[in-house]
């Protein structure tokens, strides 16, 4: 029992950390163009040198609502983490991780919302490049969805023995 708990709180700092990387650097997509290797993420635009990520005023409230839900998901993910924590030691014998996997699943919605509008709106084409293809930050971000996901069914069905 304890090694599960120690590799479900392995695997939750992992996703946390991915979820701090993939939401703050800007490899979203990347692409080339006539100045080199150029990528763009949820803030900036970056070809030698990153400056403001411009969109249209038609993709810039889904633009913040990405960066919102992906700030969000961090939020939630810190809290589950937290909460397991404090759970784990003050939880009675036999009783479940409710709260710690509900909050979990919240992360897990939150993280679907924001890469799913990202990849509706925003994976067609990086600007100025010839040819483009989603980064690190985007395969990242989908593998916190499938990690938050087990997580939390797994703290669902866990039991404090």
């Amino acid at each position: 029992m304890l090694v599960l708990l120690a590799g479900i709180f392995v695997v939750h700092i992992a996703t946390v950390i991915m979820l701090f990387v993939s939401t703050i650097a800007n490899v979203w997509m990347v692409g080339s163009s006539s100045f080199g290797k150029a990528s763009s993420g949820l803030w900036q635009l970056c070809n030698n040198t990153c400056e403001q990520l411009v969109v249209s005023s038609s993709d810039e409230a889904s633009l913040k609502a990405v960066q919102a839900f992906m700030i969000l998901s961090i939020i939630f993910s810190v809290i589950a983490l937290v909460m397991f924590i404090v759970q784990l030691f003050t939880l009675e014998k036999g009783k479940r991780f409710y709260i710690t996997g509900a909050i979990m699943l919240v992360c897990w919605m939150c993280i679907l919302i924001g890469v799913s509008i990202y990849t509706a709106r925003f994976t067609v084409k990086l600007p100025g490049s010839t040819s483009s293809h989603h980064g690190y930050c985007f395969i990242l971000a989908w593998i916190c969805f499938c990690f938050s996901f087990i997580i939390g069914i797994l703290y669902l069905v866990l039991r404090k023995k």
